[in-house]
């Protein structure tokens, strides 16, 4: 089962994510991913397999963003792949998305939303955000 945890804060996001969705682990997973924006920049890490695997790949990195998503996918439609790990982007880097729904769904709310932000983050959740 999918988990998405976020942070807005006065903190380095990265590690706070981290620890987010250690605290979902007990649902399942294949992949997992982070992206955080920092001075209009998105940035995203994505691994294949456990957290461990996440952690390694964030270990060293200098990302003082304090603003961030981390989601964790169990493959219902495509296989465990790093390149199907969310959070997926736009080809700009401008637009990070997670989703717990069809991507043709979410796609639909990006289009109509028409963002003004240089980069921003698009949760949908679609108990929350229904179309």
């Amino acid at each position: 089962m999918c988990g998405i945890v976020g942070y807005i804060g006065t903190q380095a996001a990265s590690g706070i994510l981290l620890e987010g969705l250690r605290k979902l682990e007990y649902r399942g997973y294949d992949s997992a991913g982070i992206a955080t924006v920092w001075e209009g920049k998105l940035d995203r890490v994505r691994a294949k397999g456990k957290l461990q695997n996440l952690q390694e790949k964030l270990e060293g990195m200098e990302n003082p963003a304090q603003v961030g998503i981390g989601h964790t996918r169990w493959a219902t439609h495509g296989k465990p792949e790093e390149y199907n790990a969310h959070p997926h982007a736009d080809t700009d880097d401008r637009l990070a998305v997670v989703q717990t729904a069809s991507l043709k769904t979410t796609v639909n709310c990006v289009k109509n939303s028409k963002p003004k932000a240089t980069s921003f983050i698009l949760i949908r959740i679609p108990k929350l955000f229904p179309t």
